[in-house]
C-alpha cells in the first residue's frame, strides 16, 4: 500500500492580503481578500483572487483559482520572445527580453509574476499610474498570455 504520491510541483506566493469589511445589523463583519500567483517556474502560471472569513480559507481557495487560471508562458532563451504591453483598469505594463544574464530587472508584482512563471531575463515597467497589486498582477498576467513564439506564423496584435 505504499503508492508514490505525485508531488505538487507548484510554488505559491501571496501578492496582497486585504481585510474587508460589510455592515450588518450587528455591527461590521470583517472578512479577507487574498491575491495569490502560483507558477512551477517552467513556464506555466496563474493567477486567483478569493475572499473568505479567515486568512487561511481565503488563501486556500485563491490558490485553487489560481490553479484553475493557469496560463502557459513562451519562454526562449530564459526570456521573453518579444516586446508586449497590456492594460488592465488603471494599470499598464511593459514587458521586454533582455539578453542572458541581466536578470529580473522588474518591481512587486511583474517580478514575482515572472519568477514564477521561470522567466530569468526580463526587463519591465509599470506605465499605469496605480499601485493597486491586483490589477497590475492582471495587467502583467494579460501581457504574458499576447506572446508567441517568434517562428510561429501567427503576430501579435499590436
Amino acid at each position: 500500500m505504499n503508492i508514490p504520491e505525485k508531488k505538487d510541483e507548484f510554488e505559491s506566493k501571496m501578492l496582497d492580503l486585504t481585510r474587508t469589511a460589510r455592515m450588518t445589523a450587528g455591527g461590521r463583519r470583517f472578512g479577507f481578500r487574498a491575491v495569490v500567483v502560483l507558477g512551477d517556474k517552467k513556464n506555466q502560471v496563474g493567477l486567483g483572487v478569493a475572499k473568505g472569513s479567515d486568512v487561511a480559507q481565503s488563501f486556500e481557495k485563491a490558490s485553487k483559482q489560481a490553479k484553475n487560471n493557469l496560463i502557459e508562458v513562451p519562454i526562449v532563451n530564459d526570456t521573453i520572445p518579444h516586446q508586449t504591453e497590456a492594460k488592465f483598469g488603471a494599470a499598464n505594463v511593459l514587458l521586454k527580453p533582455q539578453a542572458k544574464g541581466r536578470g529580473l530587472v522588474a518591481g512587486g508584482t511583474i517580478r514575482v509574476i515572472c519568477h514564477l512563471a521561470g522567466i530569468k531575463d526580463i526587463s519591465s515597467k509599470i506605465l499605469g499610474k496605480t499601485n493597486n497589486k491586483l490589477n497590475n498582477a492582471k495587467a502583467t498576467i494579460k501581457a504574458l498570455k499576447k506572446l508567441r513564439y517568434a517562428d510561429s506564423s501567427t503576430t501579435t496584435e499590436e
